[in-house]
């Protein structure tokens, strides 16, 4: 799991976790990789700290 620094960024990295962006919040939604269901998701503009992106289509 990744650690809070408390510095504004993580040390290593989300695992399991994907994140797409969401065109209907046009924030993010981040997504569990081995279910494919649909986790958290974020209204900001920014997408969250240490978890990978997905390719849009």
């Amino acid at each position: 799991m990744a650690k809070n620094t408390g510095e504004g960024y993580r040390r290593g990295e989300v695992r399991r976790r994907s994140q797409l962006a969401n065109p209907l919040t046009d924030g993010f939604t981040k997504r569990d990789t081995d279910s494919g269901r649909f986790v958290e998701g974020k209204e900001s503009p920014k997408p969250f700290k240490g978890v990978r992106k997905e390719k849009g289509k």
